[in-house]
C-alpha cells in the first residue's frame, strides 16, 4: 500500500457513473477505451436521461434513485459527473460504503467541505481522485517533458493563457447563472496546469471582470503568481475575448528561461528557442471516433487520466490528481477570489 490508496484485486473493476449530462457521454466513451474496467450502472436525477445513457452505451443498470444504485450494485468505484453542489453528498455516500471515488472538478463549492472530504478519505483509507484532465493533455505533457530536460536553463517567467469567445453557455447553461464562473470553471484547470509545471505558489494577485451582461459571474480573470521556485507566472482566463484566431479549447503557454524559451502556440505548435536556433513540431492529440474534433485535445486527455486512475486503483499507487493534490489547486482558486475581492496580494501557506 502506498499512501492511503489500497490495492484492488487484479480483475475488472466495476463502476457506476453518477450524472448523465453533457460531459458524461465523453467520459463514458473514454472509459470504453480502457481494459480492466466495467461500467455496470448509471444514475441521473431524471430517469429518461439515465435510461438513454444506459441504452447508448449498453449499460445494464440505470437509476434516478442513488440509494437504490448503491444498494443494488456491487461496485469498486464511482465516477461523479454531476454539478458541484452534489459532490459533497455523493462522495460521502460512497465513503460510507467504502467505495473509491473519482469526482469532477471543482471538488466542492467551498474549501471547508473539500478539506473535510480529503480528511475523511485519508482517515478511512479510501482512494479519492479528482478528474482534472488539463495536465494530461498531450501538448501540456510535451511541455513538461521539455522543461524537465533543462533545455532553456533556469526558468524565470511564464504565461499560461486560456482566452476565447466560445459560446460555452450553449452546452452548459448552468454556468451563466453561477455567481462564481471562470475561476471555478477554467481557473481550476489553468491554475492546476500552473502547479503542474512550476510547483506551488508563494503569492497570488488577481483581478476579475464581468464583460457579458447576461451572466452572473466573472468571465475574465488575470492572475499574477510568484512561485516558490522563483518563477513569475501570469495566468489569464477569458470567455469574452473576440480574437483574430479562436483557439478554444486550447491552452497556450510561453515559458522563458535563462538560455531560451519554450512555447505552446495555437494549433498545438510547439517551439523551443535558444540563442542558436528554434526547433518546431506539432503535438497533435490522439483522435478517437467518439470525440468531438473541436474538443480533441480535451477528449483524448480523458482516456489518459482515466487510465491513470485505473492503474492507481489496481496497483495501490497514488494517482497524479489525487483529491489531496487537487485541494491545493482549489485553495489557489479561492485565494484568487480573495485577492480580487480585497485588491490585495494573497500569501499562500
Amino acid at each position: 500500500m502506498v499512501g492511503h490508496v489500497q490495492k484492488m484485486e487484479s480483475r475488472k473493476l466495476r463502476f457506476a457513473v453518477l450524472g448523465c449530462g453533457f460531459w458524461s457521454r465523453f467520459q463514458i466513451a473514454a472509459w470504453r477505451e480502457i481494459d480492466g474496467v466495467e461500467l455496470v450502472a448509471v444514475y441521473n436525477r431524471t430517469i429518461d436521461k439515465a435510461r438513454k445513457t444506459a441504452e447508448e452505451f449498453n449499460v445494464p443498470g440505470y437509476y434516478n434513485d442513488i440509494n437504490k444504485l448503491f444498494e443494488n450494485e456491487k461496485i469498486d468505484f464511482v465516477d461523479i459527473i454531476t454539478d458541484v453542489d452534489t459532490h459533497f453528498q455523493f462522495v460521502q455516500m460512497a465513503f460510507k460504503r467504502r467505495i473509491a471515488v473519482i469526482c469532477q472538478k471543482p471538488l466542492t463549492a467551498d474549501l471547508a467541505s473539500a478539506r473535510q472530504l480529503v480528511s475523511e478519505s485519508n482517515e478511512a483509507n479510501i482512494p479519492f481522485f479528482i478528474h482534472e484532465n488539463f495536465r494530461w493533455q498531450a501538448p501540456i505533457q510535451r511541455l513538461k517533458k521539455a522543461m524537465d530536460t533543462n533545455v532553456v536553463g533556469k526558468i524565470f517567467k511564464a504565461r499560461v493563457s486560456f482566452c476565447s469567445a466560445f459560446p460555452v453557455f450553449e452546452n452548459q447553461p448552468a454556468l451563466a447563472i453561477s455567481e462564481r464562473f471562470i475561476l471555478m470553471d477554467i481557473g481550476t484547470h489553468i491554475l492546476d496546469v500552473v502547479r503542474f509545471l512550476f510547483g506551488e505558489a508563494k503569492t497570488i494577485f488577481c483581478l476579475t471582470k464581468t464583460v457579458n451582461s447576461k451572466i452572473c459571474g466573472e468571465d475574465v480573470a488575470n492572475a499574477l503568481l510568484e512561485m516558490h521556485s522563483g518563477v513569475h507566472c501570469y495566468a489569464e482566463m477569458s470567455y469574452a475575448s473576440v480574437l483574430e484566431k479562436e483557439v478554444f479549447p486550447q491552452t497556450l503557454v510561453l515559458i522563458e528561461g535563462e538560455h531560451g524559451s519554450i512555447e505552446l502556440a495555437a494549433d498545438f505548435n510547439f517551439k523551443i528557442t535558444t540563442r542558436e536556433r528554434t526547433t518546431c513540431e506539432t503535438v497533435t492529440p490522439r483522435s478517437y471516433s467518439w470525440a468531438d474534433p473541436a474538443y480533441a485535445v480535451s477528449h483524448s486527455s480523458i482516456v489518459d487520466i482515466n487510465r491513470n486512475f485505473r492503474d492507481a486503483l489496481m496497483s495501490g499507487v497514488q494517482a497524479a490528481t489525487s483529491a489531496a493534490d487537487n485541494l491545493k489547486t482549489l485553495q489557489l482558486v479561492f485565494a484568487a477570489y480573495d485577492s480580487a475581492a480585497s485588491g490585495e496580494v494573497i500569501k499562500l501557506k
